[in-house]
C-alpha cells in the first residue's frame, strides 16, 4: 500500500522568494490575493485545492502558461 504523503507548504515563503517575484504577482498566479497570501506564508492552512494546485505547478506537471492561461 502506498505511504499517504501530507501537502506541506510551511516554506511557501522561501519558495516564493527564490521565484524572485513579490507577494502580489506570485500569488495572482494562483488566482490568490496578495494578503491572502501573505497569510499563507505567515502559516495560515492552504486550503485543499490550493494546496493540490501549488503541488501540481511545484512538480512541473502544470506550467506558468497553464496558470496564466486558467486566469483568462
Amino acid at each position: 500500500m502506498a505511504r499517504k504523503q501530507k501537502l506541506d507548504f510551511s516554506d511557501i515563503g522561501v519558495t516564493r522568494h527564490k521565484t524572485n517575484l513579490n507577494q502580489k504577482d506570485f500569488w495572482a498566479r494562483y488566482g490568490v490575493t496578495q494578503s491572502g497570501g501573505s497569510r499563507y506564508e505567515s502559516g495560515r492552512n492552504v486550503p485543499k485545492p490550493l494546496a493540490i494546485l501549488l503541488w501540481l505547478h511545484k512538480s512541473g506537471k502544470v506550467t506558468d502558461k497553464d496558470l496564466a492561461d486558467a486566469l483568462k
